[in-house]
């Protein structure tokens, strides 16, 4: 049946794509979560960076109340940001499996 608006065909690049089994497009949806998975992997790099500067400066206090108190401070607060971040892929996992829908790796 024609539509409304005639018979509108995908340009041949995407024609030759689906025909050779490539990507059938995905959109938005996969877009979010490579956009989702690269902001994971800034954070567990960041939080690295972080724990190791932390560490440092804990060797470095030499004794000062303080300084070491500064970064024990620090040092928490990277291990709560990276228990934030990894606990977002685990509720997301979950839900996709109590759901049927892959949330981290969406298909369409």
């Amino acid at each position: 049946m024609l539509g409304i608006f005639g018979n509108i065909t995908p340009p041949a690049a995407i024609q030759n794509l689906e025909a050779a089994g490539g990507s059938d497009g995905g959109g938005i949806f996969v877009f979010l979560s490579s956009i989702f998975n690269i902001a994971g992997v800034i954070a567990g790099i960041f939080f690295i960076i972080k724990i190791i500067l932390a560490g440092f400066g804990y060797l470095n206090a030499s004794g000062d109340e303080k300084k070491t108190a500064q970064a024990w401070a620090t040092i928490w607060q990277s291990l709560i940001g990276f228990l934030i971040v990894a606990s977002a892929f685990v509720i997301a996992g979950v839900v996709g499996n109590l759901t049927g829908i892959d949330i981290l790796n969406p298909t369409l």
